[in-house]
C-alpha cells in the first residue's frame, strides 16, 4: 500500500469517525433537547429554532399543520440545519404529529403539537399560606422505644421506610396521626398489620409495637400528616384556577413530594427578609392566618409543576392586573424580562435577564435560567430568595413562567418553569 493510499484510508476513516460522531449527538441532542410536545395556538403563525440540529427533516404527518422555512411556502416536510428558523401553523383545533428524521431518513424524535385557543390568565406574585393534608400518614424515619424496664426496642426498624405513608391498622382507616396512635396503642401490644403505600403500591407489613416506659404501645416512628409554609401565586385563570411555587411542595425530612389528599390556601403577611449571599439562599418569612375567615382557597394537587386548585371570591378581590395572554416555550427569547413578586409588601415588577431557554422535557422546572437585574430587588432580597418561588414571568407582554429555584452560589440567578407545563395540571 502506498502513502498516498494510506493517507486516503485514514482519511475515510476520519470522515466516518465524524459522521458517526454527528450521528450520536444529533440524535442526543433531539432525545434530550427538544421537547416530545409543543402548544401553538390556532389561526397564529409561530416560530421555532432547534440550533444543535444538523441536515435534518421535519415532516408533518396531518395536512392540518403547516410548516414553513425561509421560502414562506407552507409545506408539510421542510429541512433544518442548526439556526434556521422554522414556523408552524394551524387553523383548526386538535392533536397532531411531526416526525423528526437525520437526512430524512433516520428517526430521530416524533412531537405532539396540540393546537389551542389563545389562553389568559391574570399573573399575580402575591404570597399566600399553604396547608397540605398528606394522603395517608408519612413515615419520616423509625426509632427506638424505651420500655418501663430501660430496655430499648425498634419495632418498624426495616419494616416502615422513609417516604411510606401509613393508610390503615388492621383494616381501620386513617386520616390523622392522632387516629395511627390511638389505633396502634389499643392493640395491645400484639402483631398489627398496617396498610402503606409505597412507591405507589399498596401492600401490607406487619409490626408488633413495643411498650413505652408509660405503659403505652408504639411503633418506634417518626410520622407526619401535614405541611405548611409560605409561597407566592403565579397565575389566576378566568375560571378561577390558579398555578402557584412552579414546584411542588417536598417534606422537609425526606426530600419527597408530599402526595396530598387536599389543601387549603389562607392569608399570609411577609414579616421580613433575609437576603441570599453566595452559599446561602436568603429567605422571606411571614405568617398564615388560618381560620375559616382567612381561607383564600382549596388546593387539589401537589406535584412537580407546582400547588393547584381554586381560589375563593376572597382572593379574586385581591386581583387588580389585568389577565395577560399565556406565552408558549417558542414564545420566550433570551433578553429582558419581569418578574411580579410582593416581596417588599407591594407587588411591583422587577426587571430580569433570561440568559438561557432550555427546551429539554427532562428539567421541567428548569426551562429558563434568568439573573435579577433590578437594583431595587437586588437591594432588598439580594436575588431571589425562598418565598419567591412562583413569582410569575412576563415578557413582551406575556405570562410565559414562574420562578421556580435559586442558584446556591449566586443569589442573583435562578431557575424558571415554562407556565405551559404548569397549565396542564
Amino acid at each position: 500500500m502506498t502513502g498516498m493510499q494510506r493517507f486516503k484510508k485514514s482519511m475515510l476513516k476520519l470522515f466516518a469517525a465524524g459522521a458517526l460522531s454527528a450521528v450520536v449527538f444529533t440524535g442526543w441532542y433531539a432525545e434530550r433537547m427538544i421537547p416530545d410536545h409543543f402548544s401553538i395556538v390556532a389561526d397564529q403563525v409561530e416560530s421555532f429554532r432547534f440550533p444543535g440540529l444538523i441536515s435534518s427533516t421535519l415532516l408533518s404527518e396531518s395536512a392540518e399543520v403547516a410548516l414553513g422555512n425561509g421560502s414562506h411556502i407552507p409545506a408539510d416536510e421542510i429541512k433544518i440545519t442548526r439556526d434556521d428558523t422554522f414556523t408552524m401553523y394551524a387553523k383548526n383545533k386538535g392533536s397532531y404529529q411531526l416526525n423528526l428524521k437525520l437526512f430524512g431518513l433516520l428517526p430521530l424524535k416524533n412531537i405532539q403539537v396540540d393546537v389551542v385557543d389563545t389562553q389568559y390568565a391574570v399573573p399575580c406574585g402575591l404570597p399566600v399560606g399553604i396547608y397540605l393534608k398528606s394522603k395517608g400518614i408519612m413515615v419520616i424515619g423509625t426509632g427506638e422505644v424505651a420500655g418501663p424496664d430501660g430496655t430499648v426496642a425498634e419495632p418498624s426498624l426495616g419494616i416502615l421506610q422513609s417516604g411510606d405513608y401509613i393508610e390503615a391498622v388492621n383494616g381501620t382507616p386513617l386520616s390523622t396521626k392522632e387516629e395511627l396512635m390511638e389505633e396502634v396503642d389499643g392493640c395491645g401490644g400484639a402483631e398489627t398489620v398496617l396498610t402503606v403505600r409505597r412507591s405507589g403500591s399498596e401492600i401490607d407489613v406487619k409490626v408488633r409495637p413495643a411498650m413505652d416506659a408509660d405503659g403505652g404501645y408504639k411503633l418506634g416512628a417518626w410520622v407526619r400528616d401535614d405541611t405548611q409554609g409560605i409561597g407566592t401565586m403565579t397565575y389566576v385563570d378566568l375560571n378561577g384556577h390558579f398555578g402557584a411555587l412552579g414546584h411542588g411542595i417536598s417534606d422537609s425530612d425526606t426530600g419527597e413530594i408530599v402526595q396530598i389528599e387536599d389543601g387549603s390556601l389562607y392569608e399570609t403577611a411577609v414579616m421580613g427578609i433575609e437576603k441570599g449571599s453566595a452559599g446561602r439562599p436568603g429567605v422571606m418569612s411571614g405568617v398564615i392566618y388560618y381560620g375559616p375567615g382567612s381561607s383564600l382557597g382549596a388546593i387539589e394537587a401537589n406535584t412537580e409543576e407546582g400547588v393547584f386548585g381554586t381560589v375563593n371570591s376572597r382572593f379574586q378581590e385581591k386581583l387588580k392586573s389585568e389577565p395577560l395572554e399565556i406565552g408558549y416555550k417558542q414564545d420566550v427569547k433570551e433578553g429582558p424580562a419581569i418578574i411580579r413578586s410582593s416581596v417588599s409588601g407591594e407587588l411591583k415588577d422587577y426587571a430580569i435577564e433570561i440568559e438561557k431557554v432550555d427546551y429539554s422535557s427532562s428539567k421541567t422546572g428548569k426551562g429558563m435560567v434568568i439573573k435579577v437585574t433590578d437594583s431595587d430587588l437586588l437591594a432588598l432580597t439580594g436575588g431571589i430568595v425562598q418565598g419567591m418561588s412562583g413569582s410569575p414571568i412576563i415578557q413582551d407582554g406575556k405570562l410565559i413562567g414562574a420562578v421556580t429555584h435559586v442558584f446556591i452560589q449566586d443569589s442573583a440567578k435562578g431557575y424558571g418553569i415554562f407556565v405551559e407545563n404548569m397549565l396542564k395540571h
